[in-house]
């Protein structure tokens, strides 16, 4: 095999960041010492924007690391940020500090449920989701989104909100919808219609949501605007926003994941007192430097922000050509760097199919961890060359296993 090429590419606009085992990336670390090439955990390989590393640098050079609250302008900057990208009109006291996603995920379960009652979640679907009631002494009632076979035939994956399977999965204990949007692992973006359907479903049965955005910054084409789904809920009547946690954070589209910065907007206060005494002192604060970062991003981080949107954008029909040379199944995401593969076929025939591509060279996340064994998931936010390689490697495989018949 080709050996893999950790130095920066000259010449890219997003050039790969130097050597990410140095500083032991999990992305990377996981296959340290093998022909592997790691395209997994949902983590860019492109350094931050300049803005935030000029930031950061400013930080590290005071020298003081204590305590620390976020700065007092910042709650009016990132509301400021929501009025002018989402056009949706936040309170500065319905903002609560994380450090990070999957804590507000857990809490969510812990603020919303009692121990034994049910969560409803949709799969294929970011592991969290599916493991966040279990962890709080809850029940998860797995909503399978509706896969459009036809299309799928055709390679192209399209997934929908099934809204019958969503009422029969409905227990009288059910207290939460957990909602991912735009979703992770498929990409999409759900329909105007399937937003108020679902809004309507939570009305009628007095349902709570929690809806991770983390990837809303990350619409591909550069020009839709995400809608927020606590926006939805209230367009039907302004109090049912005090139904709605949102969950949100730089991790993702400034890949910031490493500095444990993120929040929750919760506009009812009853619920974000019991969000707050969820934490029961468990939780840490926000990182300093997470704060720092997301003010840079801010401020300064949109103009980079769009550059990589170009340079996604590149990456995903790259990714979409190779696969349909495959004749693999797969989404076009209209959102994240993650492309769904449907690997059903193979997995026939080799069994896990993770493994087996492991063992041609390439680190994809298995679609089991999702709630769909068959499938896989593969982050392609990564330089074109390495991307490039890894696509060979998995185009070899597959012809050698139709060549075998």
């Amino acid at each position: 095999m080709t050996s893999i090429r950790l130095a920066p590419m000259s010449g890219e606009r997003f050039p790969m960041a130097a050597e990410r085992l140095a500083w032991a990336a999990k992305k990377w670390e996981k296959y340290r010492g093998r022909d592997i090439i790691p395209l997994w955990i949902a983590d860019m390989d492109f350094p931050s924007a300049p803005a935030i590393r000029g930031a950061l640098a400013a930080h590290v050079a005071h020298g003081n690391y204590g305590y620390t609250l976020a700065p007092r302008t910042l709650v009016g900057e990132l509301a400021a940020y929501y009025a002018q990208h989402y056009a949706w009109s936040i309170e500065p006291d319905w903002i609560v500090w994380l450090p990070g996603l999957v804590v507000g995920l857990n809490l969510a379960v812990k603020t919303c449920c009692q121990p034994g009652e049910s969560v409803l979640s949709f799969s294929p679907v970011y592991p969290p989701f599916l493991g966040a009631a279990p962890l709080q002494g809850c029940r998860t009632c797995v909503v399978p989104l509706a896969l459009d076979e036809t299309a799928a035939q055709q390679g192209i994956l399209l997934y929908r909100v099934d809204f019958d399977r969503l009422a029969a999965a409905l227990q009288p204990d059910t207290r939460l919808l957990l909602l991912c949007h735009p979703h992770n692992p498929v990409g999409s973006l759900f329909s105007a219609d399937e937003l108020a359907g679902l809004a309507d479903f939570c009305r009628a049965n007095d349902l709570l949501v929690c809806s991770d955005e983390v990837h809303c910054d990350l619409i591909l084409d550069g020009t839709t605007a995400h809608v927020p789904f606590a926006r939805v809920l209230a367009a039907s009547a302004a109090d049912e926003i005090a139904r709605s946690i949102t969950l949100h954070g730089p991790g993702k589209v400034f890949n910031l994941a490493g500095l444990g910065i993120a929040w929750a907007i919760i506009p009812d206060p009853a619920l974000r007192r019991r969000f707050r005494s969820a934490r029961q002192r468990l939780v840490p604060e926000a990182c300093c430097f997470g704060y720092t970062a997301l003010q840079a991003a801010l401020r300064d981080g949109d103009p980079w922000r769009q550059e990589l949107l170009a340079t996604l954008r590149d990456r995903r029909d790259q990714v979409s050509a190779a696969l349909d040379a495959m004749h693999l199944a797969h989404t076009h995401p209209a959102a994240t760097y993650l492309t769904w593969i449907d690997c059903r076929r193979l997995a026939a025939r080799v069994g896990s199919v993770a493994a087996w591509f492991e063992e041609h060279g390439v680190g994809l996340s298995d679609g089991d961890e999702f709630g769909a064994p068959g499938f896989l998931r593969l982050n392609f936010a990564t330089d074109h060359a390495l991307l490039a390689e890894a696509l060979r490697r998995m185009a070899a495989a597959v012809a050698a296993l139709d060549e075998d018949g």
